[in-house]
């Protein structure tokens, strides 16, 4: 069984990959955690992106991670998802309906 420690670095691994995925997006797109999930190497670990999301630093661009169906993730009526939705549409990224169009905003434009 491995050690805690093992399972730390580990995880200190996968979220500094993350942040360096996130880094990347350019302004104006988004991307879901299962597609860092995928970019990092660990296509089946989409939760743990979004433990890193909750870690990330001061700097980095947060607001362009989404869920699976364009949405944001966060509680709709908080201050943390009125702020990522208003960063969102400042960098020109249009809501319908609750959703961005990972079509036409989505990043990168393939896996």
């Amino acid at each position: 069984m491995p050690h805690s420690h093992d399972r730390q670095a580990g995880a200190d691994n996968t979220y500094a990959a993350v942040f360096d995925a996130v880094r990347r997006i350019p302004a104006g797109r988004v991307t879901t955690y299962g597609r860092i999930a995928r970019l990092i190497g660990r296509p089946r670990a989409a939760r743990q992106v979004g433990y890193a999301m909750h870690r990330c630093p001061s700097g980095l661009p947060w607001h362009r991670v989404i869920n699976a169906q364009g949405r944001i993730s966060l509680p709709a009526a908080s201050t943390a998802a009125l702020a990522q939705r208003r960063r969102l549409e400042e960098e020109g990224v249009v809501f319908i309906g609750g959703k961005v169009d990972l079509d036409r905003f989505g990043w990168p434009d393939r896996d």
